[in-house]
């Protein structure tokens, strides 16, 4: 019989599959694979030890930073070489404390904004010509006080900082008000005033508070002032304003007590 024939005679008998010359028992368990070959590991190369102020994290080398420095010129090289803010990285330059450090009198404002970013200095632009005419309506000049901003770098696009970056510069804030003891302190805006004073929910025309802090003998009189940009748009805060400056006039007089 040919193959063509014997072909046909099986599909006839129903036959479906090819079965293989020698029997295949599909019931048997498998064989398990063979066993994977690993390779050796290489060796660890030993950890070089980081320095001191690489282990430490930003907030620590700025407590440290902060710390070290014993006089206003030491804080504003402090300053100005911390390289833990990544503002830094996007501000065109520190904005430093300026002005008469033994004046006594110690403004704190908001964090810079595009003119101060530029030139560097505290209350600039606009605001800053703003601000000198309020301190001239009581017969101030910038040159008799101390003027600084909450934090030292412009956020990016002016927007505000995030707490975490209030807390990382706050450290410098601190010092500077220990350094000069001032005796007397004006917070301008919302934003200085819940850094500086948290937990006191108070506003521009609420009269004199106290600010303390634990390197300080004393707390230091405050009092709380709108902002130029504030006053610029909002021609109400005015009259706070006035009053508060008129407050500020009187103690500097010692016409009054710090009430």
């Amino acid at each position: 019989m040919d193959a063509l024939a014997l072909l046909r005679l099986q599909i006839e008998w129903g036959a479906d599959e090819a079965l293989d010359d020698s029997p295949v028992d599909r019931l048997r368990p498998a064989a398990p694979p063979p066993p994977a070959v690993r390779p050796a590991p290489s060796p660890t190369p030993a950890a070089t030890p980081l320095p001191s102020t690489a282990r430490a994290g930003a907030a620590e080398r700025a407590v440290a930073a902060a710390a070290c420095a014993s006089t206003l010129d030491a804080l504003r090289a402090a300053i100005a070489g911390f390289d833990g803010c990544a503002l830094r990285d996007t501000a065109t330059k520190p904005v430093l404390p300026t002005g008469d450090p033994d004046s006594g009198l110690l403004l704190i404002g908001d964090p810079p904004g595009a003119e101060e970013d530029r030139s560097g200095m505290p209350f600039a632009g606009p605001d800053g010509e703003l601000l000198d005419r309020m301190l001239a309506s009581i017969g101030l000049q910038r040159a008799q006080l101390l003027a600084a901003p909450l934090i030292p770098w412009r956020p990016p696009g002016g927007r505000p900082p995030s707490p975490g970056e209030i807390a990382l510069c706050l450290p410098f804030l601190h010092r500077l008000i220990v350094l000069t003891a001032p005796s007397r302190l004006v917070l301008l805006g919302t934003l200085a005033t819940r850094t500086l004073l948290p937990g006191q929910r108070r506003r521009p025309g609420s009269g004199w508070t106290k600010l303390a802090l634990p390197a300080l003998p004393a707390a230091v009189p405050t009092l709380l002032l709108p902002t130029p940009a504030a006053l610029a748009s909002s021609p109400g805060l005015r009259r706070d304003a006035w009053t508060e400056l008129r407050r500020l006039r009187r103690a500097l007089d010692g016409s009054v007590t710090d009430t």
